[in-house]
């Protein structure tokens, strides 16, 4: 069974930065689409971040230029760095590893508190 694992979230004043992390267990996911999605209180779950098994990524406009998402396929693991966080980017962050045949399986969450 696949299992992913996020870490990195926290408390953060606005102008700061996180480095989130997700851990697929179990199997590698060389060949996995893998995104980074948030959801706020009262909110819906949006895509934040997205990187193909080629390395394309594509990010939603609200953190272009401030987010970045890479992946590591020796350590298995994909990240999301966020810098100059601000409050409205106070959400659980999920990641969620999406395999070509569709099948997709998401994370537990962490969370990420940005203060003003």
């Amino acid at each position: 069974q696949v299992q992913l694992v996020e870490s990195g979230g926290g408390l953060v004043q606005a102008g700061g930065s996180l480095r989130l992390s997700c851990a697929p267990f179990g199997s590698i996911f060389s060949t996995s689409a893998m995104g980074w999605y948030r959801q706020a209180p009262g909110k819906q779950r949006e895509l934040v971040a997205v990187i193909s098994s080629a390395g394309t990524t594509n990010y939603a406009d609200s953190v272009k230029g401030r987010f970045t998402i890479s992946r590591d396929n020796v350590k298995n693991t994909v990240y999301l760095q966020m810098n100059m966080l601000k409050p409205e980017d106070t959400a659980v962050y999920y990641c969620k590893r999406t395999e070509r045949t569709g099948v997709y399986y998401w994370g537990q969450g962490t969370q990420v508190t940005v203060s003003s």
